[in-house]
């Protein structure tokens, strides 16, 4: 059991049958009245964030999220397939259970796929990739005066902005959770 006393962010809980991720906290203590818990909590199965209030001696259980690599294999239609490394066996998951910094994840990657007591809900992609450019507008000459960027497609199919000097062929330090160019990476 967890008190609300005790809670800090990335805390997991159970409440009402549901599973909820602490993402800000803050206790309270008014010069009158007594203390309480501000907290802006995630559904982890369903996403969606609120606000809540609670009481520093409210307990809740303790939600175990189990978070296993696996690899990516393909995607067939609306189904993508992974295969845990330990035992091989393949998970197949709906595009839905996806987030959108999928995108950026490519076949034989290593990603880690989330679950609560056996029923997945969400794959994590690694904090950063590697990824080729397949296609890119060359600079113009005078355009590279400031800090300028064009659209750059990758070879998952993402389009991201990428400095004037990035080329097709090059290999780019992509981060996942916000989908921004890093760096030129030497082949």
């Amino acid at each position: 059991m967890v008190a609300a006393g005790d809670f800090r962010n990335g805390v997991t809980f159970d409440m009402d049958g549901e599973v909820f991720q602490i993402i800000e906290f803050q206790h309270v203590k008014p010069g009158k009245g007594a203390a309480f818990v501000r907290t802006k909590i995630r559904n982890v199965i369903s996403g969606g964030v609120t606000e809540r209030t609670f009481n520093p001696s409210d307990k809740f259980p303790e939600a175990y999220i189990e978070r296993k690599e696996m690899q990516y294999l393909y995607s067939d239609g609306e189904l993508y397939y992974f295969m845990d490394m330990e035992s091989y066996e393949q998970v197949p998951l709906d595009k839905d259970k996806l987030s959108d910094n999928f995108q950026f994840v490519k076949e034989n990657e290593m990603v880690k796929v989330i679950s609560y007591k056996g029923a997945v809900f969400g794959v994590e992609p690694p904090t950063f990739v590697e990824l080729k450019v397949t296609h890119s507008e060359p600079a113009v000459k005078g355009d590279t005066v400031n800090n300028t960027l064009k659209p750059a497609t990758l070879e998952t199919g993402v389009t991201v902005k990428v400095p004037m000097f990035i080329e097709e062929g090059d290999l780019l330090k992509i981060d996942t959770r916000t989908g921004d160019y890093i760096e030129r990476v030497k082949q």
